[in-house]
């Protein structure tokens, strides 16, 4: 999923992936993004940037994870989010993401980006699968 010169290697660094709640009917898929210093604003805390491409990302990583499908080729129709609190720069941020639709073509997710108990951002978006091939 990851390639070495990618952005989820060289920008966020790699992500730790699990399902969560597979006997649900709203399993999960947590994306863990260990901070280092490029991912911190002047203030240390994590860049909101940092925190829309952790996003993005664990939009691909639940498909990828919880429906086994190929991520490679899809891309991202729209993502709107919203910054609740910031993420400090010193403790694991986690990105906890499901699928609420999927169509052919189509799916539609949402999530929340978490440190320990707080919410740093909400988001919800729409991804264009992969075309079969």
């Amino acid at each position: 999923m990851a390639e070495p010169g990618n952005y989820n290697r060289a920008v966020l660094g790699g992500l730790l992936l699990r399902a969560e709640d597979e006997d649900s009917a709203a399993p999960k898929c947590r994306a863990r993004l260990l901070p280092r210093a490029h991912h911190l604003n002047s203030g240390g805390s994590i860049h909101g940037g940092i925190i829309l491409g952790l996003a993005d990302a664990s939009l691909f990583a639940a498909l990828h994870v919880l429906r086994a499908l190929p991520v490679s080729l899809a891309v991202t129709i729209d993502l709107q989010a919203q910054f609740l609190a910031p993420a400090s720069g010193d403790r694991p941020v986690d990105s906890v993401t499901e699928i609420l639709r999927e169509t052919g073509r189509m799916a539609f997710l949402r999530g929340l980006v978490i440190q320990e108990d707080t919410i740093a951002a909400s988001f919800s978006a729409t991804v264009r699968k992969a075309p079969a091939r």
